[in-house]
């Protein structure tokens, strides 16, 4: 594995990478690296004829209050995960290759960048779309993978692709869970041992919209009527958000008759996790 740490350095490799019509899958992260990042590098092996991941602790997508200091930082664990999964090229730039003196350049994805965790953390959809887009533009993949877990993030992605007419295709691929259903996260190493037993609430709250659902319930104010209902029980978990949307638009449905995206984000403490659903209704 071949690891740069310069815009130039990494473009150069990626236009090898791809010689001679050969695929190249992209894969960026904030590294502390856990089975869910490496279920999505073996989907980018499994699709392109190279892989490529970048580790960088994106600054513009943390506020001021949040955890980008303690974020936790596991550069040469990380890489030795990575070059067990055969991973070809990693990018991992400081700071200022990605955001040099006097950048002033944003995107932002409007229709969506304020809706779930946009709503609750101003800002942090529009560092995410720079950054990615910054990645982009470096790496230049033809195949991108991000993970359900960030279902917003995915959809921002998504129409960021569109919109700017990125030559990529998008896969987002399943959600990884610990053995009793907890979604992985490097967030999750924050947790004390009860706060990680309380971490299943969401999990449990999830299961009891899916399950009310099977049974027929198509109102989503119902629905997460039942969710929140299990949060109830567990008072030391404070919930942020519980919504039911479209999973392109991020929108509200009032009555879920194809996919709907169930969505969830609470705290443990100073520890704020996500997880979703997918459900589908009759078309």
């Amino acid at each position: 594995m071949k690891i740069f740490n310069t815009a130039e350095d990494m473009r150069s490799a990626s236009r090898l990478a791809r010689r001679g019509g050969k695929r190249l899958g992209f894969v960026p992260t904030m590294g502390a690296l856990h089975e869910g990042h490496l279920s999505l590098v073996r989907a980018a092996r499994a699709r392109c004829d190279a892989v490529a991941v970048s580790i960088f602790v994106n600054p513009t997508q943390f506020a001021p209050n949040e955890d980008f200091t303690s974020y936790p930082r596991k550069f040469e664990r990380d890489c030795e995960l990575l070059e067990k999964e055969g991973v070809e090229l990693l990018f991992a730039p400081p700071a200022a290759e990605i955001y040099p003196d006097g950048a002033a350049t944003w995107v932002t994805v409007d229709a969506l960048a304020n809706r779930l965790c946009g709503k609750s953390r101003p800002g942090h959809f529009r560092g995410v779309a720079t950054v990615v887009a910054k990645l982009f533009h470096i790496v230049e993949p033809d195949v991108a993978l991000f993970g359900q877990k960030d279902a917003a993030q995915a959809a921002i992605i998504g129409r960021m692709i569109r919109d700017l007419k990125f030559p990529i295709e998008l896969v987002v691929c399943p959600i990884v869970r610990e053995s009793d259903g907890l979604a992985m996260s490097s967030r999750n190493a924050y947790l004390t041992p009860q706060e990680r037993r309380q971490a299943l609430t969401l999990y449990r709250a999830l299961l009891e919209i899916q399950s009310l659902f099977a049974a027929g319930e198509r109102d989503p104010a119902k629905l997460i009527h039942r969710g929140k209902k299990i949060f109830s029980a567990e008072p030391q978990v404070r919930l942020d958000y519980l919504e039911i949307v479209d999973p392109e638009t991020l929108e509200f449905v009032t009555q879920i008759r194809e996919t709907a995206l169930v969505a969830i984000a609470a705290f443990l403490g100073t520890t704020r996790l996500i997880d979703n659903i997918l459900i589908k209704g009759n078309p």
